[in-house]
């Protein structure tokens, strides 16, 4: 009995590592929000589809537990990294009760990473993500975070960075990263990446704290040795003599 919790990247095919899409052969069932099954095209025919609308996480987990019980073989898949916001942690604590069931954790490509991509190479040395949905964490905690690792000189690397209810969380990062860094510092953000509809920025942090945001873009906030170079977002490794 084998649940694989499989992370899609950005979305696209050839976006995915091999081993995502091995997992996505081999299953019987495969159970995912249904934006992120959407995704899966022809990866997902002739297999049993069992989605679930957003924040229903846990019923998500449930439902593959009761398909492996069942003898199936199940892919639970969501967007970017299956460990990073992801299914996997969850999926564990859902089935701790059912020791007979085999969990396998599929990496895949996080928001992080793919927007860095997109941006140019703002990751290149430490860098911190925080993720501003305040749905399982209370404000205080992630402006703590914040707070922080701005002090620290990280880069940072934001998830989730608005929503309907939320419209107003990029300005309030933008604020405290603020107090540490000033308002030229270097920053970018990207949605709907590898996706239709994708779009990405490179503007200061004053700049920043306006945009209208939405739960998919990926903000990085560049730190002291962050620069623009050629239109693109990059924060040096330190390298010497260059």
């Amino acid at each position: 009995m084998k649940i694989v919790a499989v992370g899609l990247g950005p979305g696209a095919e050839n976006e995915m590592t091999g081993r995502a899409l091995d997992a996505l052969r081999e299953s019987d069932v495969i159970v995912g929000y249904e934006t992120y099954i959407s995704l899966l095209g022809s990866l997902a025919e002739g297999k049993t589809v069992l989605t679930t609308p957003m924040r229903q996480e846990v019923d998500r987990c449930k439902l593959a537990v009761e398909e492996t019980l069942k003898g199936k073989t199940v892919a639970v898949v969501c967007s970017g990294d299956a460990g990073i916001y992801g299914m996997a942690g969850l999926l564990q604590e859902v089935a701790a009760e059912h020791p007979q069931i085999e969990i396998e954790v599929v990496p895949g490509v996080t928001a992080a990473t793919s927007a860095a991509a997109v941006l140019g190479a703002p990751l290149s040395h430490d860098f911190a993500v925080v993720s501003l949905s305040d749905l399982l964490t209370p404000w205080e905690t992630i402006a703590k975070r914040l707070k922080c690792a701005a002090e620290a000189d990280f880069v940072l690397c934001l998830y989730n960075p608005a929503s309907r209810k939320r419209v107003d969380y990029l300005a309030r990062a933008c604020a405290i990263v603020g107090e540490f860094r000033g308002g030229d510092t270097p920053c970018g953000y990207a949605r709907n990446i590898g996706r239709v509809g994708q779009e990405h920025h490179v503007l200061t942090l004053r700049e920043l704290a306006a945009v209208q945001a939405d739960m998919f873009t990926t903000v990085i906030i560049g730190n002291s040795t962050t620069k623009i170079i050629g239109g693109r977002l990059v924060t040096p490794r330190g390298y010497r003599g260059i």
